[in-house]
């Protein structure tokens, strides 16, 4: 079911998949006609794919209020539980306007200010993730964003999955639709009669909302294109195989497409997590999902050295990470490429992925190199602030000058010399 190779034979296969030419054209035929014809665009989109009808694309409260009686205490209190760690966690990221002077009369400095309008997509149906409304709307609000609307796809009662709903309502969010698909994507970025556009768009989604996401990109901001999820464990010869093949498979049940990664110095753990992976995938009743994805994209990494399972590691450039090594905080600098690392036997991915605090939104495939998860400074733009005095002006005129004529910028020049002029300053 899953491979077990040696790392010289290891292969990072992160093909790129074409997306069907259909899908691309669908998603273009999506979005014209909800930007041509707003929300009777929206709502014909809304009946051919989600199978509701809908006059109006606002939740009621009604429906939010309700959700309650669908979900258990135990869920409520474990959602509140999170919010806390989550809000606690992003507070630490927050950052302030600051201002520096200089002798010479020099004022620079940078002020930061929240994004006015943001957009947040929920996936619905059997793929509902209240997780999702949470790691997308707390660092928004620590932000400071003012407005911050959700959208997510009905049923074909128009109804929303009620933890989705208990979680907006948990985090106080008044502005949520009944809306899915590249249409909802199409909505917040261009506007609707009934719905204002966004600054930016947040969230994950199939192929067609991450299509979307790539089209609309520069008349809106966006958070990422995210991939299918993936996991590397970090083991060594003293790590649980039950617990490996666990965290493994956590992230194998969620798409076919999924990777799930061992890399061990030990050719007697990598049997046994074959074999545990084996026993363990029997059971979950995402079976066919899971195992599909052990098949094409998961493999079992057998290294000479542990120093080498790093290098393997960083190669790969994980989403998820778990160093699941004796004394994982010494090997934590070796770490160059990852999205979220879990250090220990204890701190299983869906720790991360649900209630710890840190933000499950993180860069796939690879994309870890150079990428960070999604945080408080997604939600911010920054202003530079430059005030000279005469006496700088007249000081740095010749450099400045220079710089502008080498470039071809004469009237760029030009702007300086005429207050070297009129301040009685040297002619550069």
């Amino acid at each position: 079911m899953i491979e077990i190779v040696k790392a010289g034979e290891f292969s990072l296969r992160r093909e790129q998949e074409d997306v069907h030419e259909r899908a691309r054209e669908s998603v273009e035929e999506i979005l014209a006609a909800v930007r041509r014809n707003g929300d009777a665009g929206l709502r014909e989109m809304t009946r051919r794919f989600d199978k509701a009808e809908l006059d109006d694309f606002r939740i009621p409260p009604e429906m939010i209020a309700q959700a309650y009686d669908k979900v258990t205490p135990l869920f409520v209190e474990a959602i509140r539980g999170a919010i806390a760690n989550i809000r606690s966690y992003h507070e630490a990221q927050k950052r302030v306007s600051w201002m520096q002077t200089k002798e010479n009369g020099t004022l620079l400095g940078q002020i930061i200010r929240p994004l006015q309008r943001v957009g947040v997509y929920v996936p619905g149906g059997s793929a509902a993730y209240p997780s999702s409304v949470l790691m997308n709307v707390i660092p928004a609000q620590v932000a400071g964003v003012r407005e911050i609307v959700l959208v997510t796809p009905p049923d074909e009662r128009g109804e929303v999955n009620p933890g989705v709903l208990v979680a907006l309502r948990e985090l106080g969010i008044l502005e949520a639709y009944r809306i899915g698909g590249a249409q909802a994507i199409g909505a917040l970025a261009y506007g609707t009669e009934s719905i204002r556009p966004v600054d930016k768009i947040t969230g994950p989604g199939n192929i067609y909302v991450a299509l979307a996401k790539q089209m609309v990109f520069g008349l809106v901001a966006i958070d990422m294109i995210a991939g299918p999820s993936d996991i590397t464990v970090l083991a060594d010869a003293n790590a649980d195989p039950d617990y490996v093949a666990a965290d493994l498979l956590s992230q194998a049940e969620h798409d076919p497409r999924s990777a799930a990664i061992c890399v061990t110095p030990s050719a007697e753990l990598a049997v046994q997590v074959a074999a545990a992976l084996a026993e363990q995938v029997r059971v979950l009743p995402r079976r066919e999902i899971a195992e599909e994805a052990l098949r094409s994209f998961g493999k079992i990494v057998v290294t000479e050295t542990l120093e080498e399972a790093f290098d393997v590691v960083n190669r790969i450039a994980p989403e998820h990470l778990e160093l699941m090594v004796d004394d994982p905080h010494s090997w934590l600098g070796r770490v160059e490429n990852a999205g979220a690392i879990f250090l220990g036997r204890y701190s299983s991915e869906p720790v991360g992925d649900y209630y710890a605090g840190p933000n499950h939104v993180l860069p796939t495939e690879g994309t870890a190199r150079f990428s960070s998860p999604l945080n408080v400074d997604d939600f911010l733009k920054k202003s530079s602030v430059i005030q000279y005095s005469r006496n700088a002006l007249l000081d740095h005129a010749p450099h400045i000058i220079t710089l502008a004529e080498a470039e071809g910028l004469h009237a760029h020049a030009n702007a300086i010399r005429v207050r070297l002029d009129k301040e009685g300053g040297p002619r550069a």
